[in-house]
């Protein structure tokens, strides 16, 4: 006893995958093929086979499932967008990246987060992706002149895109209705009476800001209104500067569409230090309908964006496509949230 500190006990020994299957009354190659995620085995036998695995504890040997199914449960969440990068403390930009790591682990898969936002980093995660350790990619990427995708495409491993790609792509992607999101903020902007309706946009190469300024043109097009446009970067501060241009430019316009809320914040601080009065002189609607929304003086009208069930849907569409289903590109709807600065 003093030998061994105490009595000696044998290590509890791991389930056996004949254990999971003397368990779940059916033969060992059953066991197999619902661990392995094969599609032969009926949905009542593989729910008995995962209750029982559930019971025992069992917890498959990675290496060789790898071997028997070419697959390393691992897949890669790339953000190959410098203005995300950048603004990574944005709580949007968090719940995007909890929606979608929450949505491949709860499918067994293993997440591992990768930053393209630089021509090393670009390069880095091409490599990765040919060399095999990963059996997909879920790709952040908003910047239309990205050549991340399609670097990706070549590797031949399945890439799902969250957001709206530049150009035409061969890939699936998860996104928003930017454009019918911004011609319903003008749609509601002209039917208050609105008719000097100005835009700050985002950043030129964002495919999601070009789209949100298509839909704001869009919205003026039948109206004989013109369009005035200034440009911010997506931060509070570039909103302040684009609202002071546009003041200069054009002091008696009623109306302001944002295509972001950190920028219309920082317009609608612009507006009210200026002397005007929101919305009795000035309307402004945001877009994107952050926390902070609701709580500005005067609450913030707003386009909201489904941005955790985009991040969800472009998990599900890499794991249809990893199982060899459908997997085309989904465009989510947004929805007119409107207060009182508009």
């Amino acid at each position: 006893m003093i030998r061994h500190n105490g009595l000696h006990r044998e290590r509890a020994r791991r389930p056996t995958l004949e254990a999971v299957a003397a368990r779940a009354g059916v033969s060992r190659s059953t066991v197999s093929r619902v661990i392995n995620g094969e599609g032969t085995v009926s949905d009542e036998f593989r729910a008995i086979v995962m209750n029982a695995v559930n019971e025992l504890g069992y917890v498959p040997n990675s290496a060789a499932r790898s071997l028997v199914t070419r697959r390393t449960d691992s897949i890669a969440l790339v953000v190959s967008d410098p203005s995300a990068v950048a603004g990574a403390d944005d709580p949007a930009f968090s719940a995007v990246l909890r929606s979608v790591t929450r949505e491949l682990e709860e499918a067994g898969k293993r997440v591992t987060l990768m930053l393209a936002d630089s021509a090393d980093g670009r390069l880095r995660v091409e490599r990765y992706a040919a060399s095999g350790y990963v059996d997909g990619v879920v790709l952040v990427s908003s910047h239309g002149a990205d050549p991340l995708p399609a670097a990706l495409a070549r590797t031949g491993v399945p890439v799902v895109l969250l957001g709206r790609p530049g150009v035409a792509a061969h890939m699936p992607y998860a996104a928003v209705d930017d454009a019918g999101g911004a011609a319903a903020a003008v749609a509601h902007l002209l039917a208050r009476g609105r008719r000097r309706i100005a835009a700050v946009s985002g950043p030129p190469d964002s495919t999601a800001s070009q789209a949100r300024l298509g839909g704001y043109r869009e919205g003026l097009r039948d109206t004989g209104h013109r369009s005035i446009i200034a440009i911010g970067d997506l931060t509070l501060a570039s909103g302040a500067d684009a609202m002071r241009q546009l003041l200069r430019d054009d002091p008696a316009l009623d109306a302001v569409f944002v295509a972001g809320d950190p920028m219309a914040i920082g317009a609608l601080g612009v507006l009210i230090r200026s002397g005007r009065r929101v919305p009795e002189d000035v309307a402004i609607v945001g877009f994107g309908d952050v926390p902070a929304a609701s709580h500005t003086v005067p609450a913030l009208t707003t386009v909201c964006t489904p941005e955790a069930e985009q991040a969800r849907t472009a998990a599900r569409l890499l794991l249809r496509h990893l199982d060899g289903g459908p997997a085309s590109s989904v465009i989510l709807p947004t929805e007119l949230v409107i207060r009182e600065s508009a």
